[in-house]
């Protein structure tokens, strides 16, 4: 499934036009990353969190030749599901309430 999948199903579910609908997904995904380049977690109940995670610099290989590299710090997303979500996706029915 596309950003453009989930456009279109939100236009059809809510009878929104393709160009609001697409607004709409657009400032959903904006808002969680502002929120995560701000250091902030995002917690949507019923689905999941995002949180950001610090990663230090250490040194690696590079697998093919074996040779040592430097990997630098860095920041990380990380998603973890819900219950509820979980379940869905394992063929449980969803209960929403």
């Amino acid at each position: 499934m596309t950003k453009i999948d989930i456009i279109n199903l939100v236009a059809d579910d809510t009878g929104l036009s393709k160009v609001k609908a697409e607004e709409a997904v657009e400032t959903i995904i904006d808002t969680i990353k502002d929120a995560l380049q701000e250091g902030e977690s995002v917690i949507l109940r019923r689905f999941g969190s995002f949180q950001v995670r610090k990663k230090n610099p250490r040194v690696g290989r590079n697998p093919k030749t074996g040779q040592e590299a430097p990997i630098t710090a860095r920041k990380v997303v990380r998603f973890k599901a819900g219950k509820h979500f979980k379940e869905a996706v394992n063929g449980a029915p969803v209960r929403f309430y």
